[in-house]
């Protein structure tokens, strides 16, 4: 294996000093070390991170290898720092099965760029009727440990409750997309006076609210843990913040869009600020971020939602949502929160791998432990071109946009999957 000696370089924005990568781990860490026969890299001005895990990916593979496959998809996620992601159900077939899981596994494997952790669909078909095969893919060899119908909600009470129950055998994880079909029905955009003006049909507040307030009650009555996708609102964060503190098992995540962009980009009527849940009120993302930075949301996690150019080029009304997010989700987060590296690596790194349960990930870069890490120039400033995206696709909502930051490299297992900002393969 490669031998790598960073040189200079700050470790989550301590004091520089010098990084030796040998035989897949971090080898050493210390000032003025030698190793003749690595190679050297300057790490002047560079901040070291454990490798970024997302919890949320759409890879579309298998089903729509037009807008993402898992190889193109890790090429971004290695590009965004990424060393893992988890990848979401919602393909052509479902995974809601042991082999489908186990394809996308064993796809993620072959494409060698980021660890591809499957996420299993809690009912069949992502219906919301019956569920799916959980015990199956929990044993099959994707160990899958997370399950969700993400882009459909599990409406259902009484099936909520039955999932919650059975994964709590092996210590599994329903991660719900918090909506209330029935108060959505026909929505466009985030219900206010943004939605009122364009005349557009609004997704309310409380359609995401009241889910996660039923949940957060299933989950404790159950004794099981419940993970919450995309949480969007200030109300969501209020009771997330209420569940926490009665010690219910349940986690949340924030995405990079909900950090930054308000529903008034709706006025443009473009439909890459399409995405589901809506982009909300700057109220909201005054209290998404206060509580990402207090911990009542745990991590951020992409969503990275790529769709085919006929998806997103359209009517408003029949545009698919969704939004790019793997390649500028470090920027989205360094451009809000600051360059507060522990608490960027918590929340994008060690709180994430946490969750899944991802042996080897979200640990500081340390003598012993598995090196996969990403290199951040935080004085670096990018304009972002869609057309030099890894991704299939093109829809991010950050185009022509200056983002601070820029990967540097990131290693898998001692392995570089990202030199000198370009993906090595």
């Amino acid at each position: 294996m490669s031998s790598y000696l960073i040189s200079n370089v700050s470790v989550v924005g301590a004091a520089p000093t010098d990084l030796l990568i040998r035989d897949g781990v971090v080898a050493a860490v210390g000032a003025g070390l030698t190793a003749p026969d690595a190679t050297v890299l300057d790490g002047t001005g560079l901040v070291a991170l454990p490798g970024l895990v997302d919890l949320h990916t759409h890879l579309r593979e298998p089903g729509r290898e037009d807008a993402e496959t898992v190889e193109s998809g890790s090429r971004a996620a290695a590009l965004g720092g990424y060393t893992a992601v988890c990848a979401m159900a919602n393909t052509s077939p479902v995974a809601d099965t042991a082999g489908v899981v186990e394809q996308v596994w064993r796809l993620g494997r072959e494409a060698g760029l980021v660890d591809v952790q499957p996420i299993g669909a809690v009912t069949v078909g992502l219906a919301g009727e019956h569920l799916a095969e959980l015990g199956a893919m929990a044993d099959s060899a994707a160990r899958v440990r997370i399950f969700s119908d993400d882009g459909h909600c599990v409406a259902d009470p009484r099936l909520m409750r039955r999932a919650l129950e059975y994964v709590k055998a092996f210590d599994g994880i329903i991660a719900q997309h918090a909506e209330e079909p029935r108060l959505t029905e026909g929505a466009q955009m985030h219900e206010g006076e943004v939605s009122a003006r364009l005349g557009l049909t609004g997704w309310p507040a409380v359609a995401e609210e009241a889910i996660i307030a039923r949940d957060v009650l299933l989950t404790e009555h159950v004794g099981s843990r419940l993970h919450v996708c995309h949480v969007s609102t200030a109300g969501s964060v209020e009771v997330l913040r209420q569940a926490k503190a009665r010690g219910i098992r349940v986690t949340a995540e924030v995405t990079p869009h909900h950090l930054l962009l308000t529903d008034s980009r709706a006025e443009t009527y473009d439909p890459v600020y399409k995405v589901n849940p809506p982009l909300r009120t700057a109220t909201d993302i005054a209290a998404l971020r206060a509580a990402l930075a207090d911990g009542v949301i745990d991590i951020v996690a992409t969503d990275h939602a790529p769709h085919a150019v006929e998806d997103k080029e359209c009517e408003w009304a029949y545009a698919r949502p969704g939004m790019l997010g793997l390649e500028t989700a470090l920027s989205i987060v360094l451009d809000v929160l600051g360059p507060q590296w522990d608490l960027i690596a918590e929340r994008m790194s060690r709180a994430p791998a946490r969750i899944a349960g991802l042996e080897g990930h979200g640990l500081d870069p340390a003598p012993g432990v598995p090196a996969n890490l990403t290199l951040v120039d935080p004085a670096a400033r990018r304009t972002i071109e869609p057309a030099e995206l890894a991704s299939r696709s093109r829809n991010t909502p950050y185009a022509r946009m200056t983002l601070p930051g820029r990967i540097v490299a990131t290693f898998l297992r001692g392995e570089p999957t990202v030199l000198d900002g370009k993906a090595v393969r």
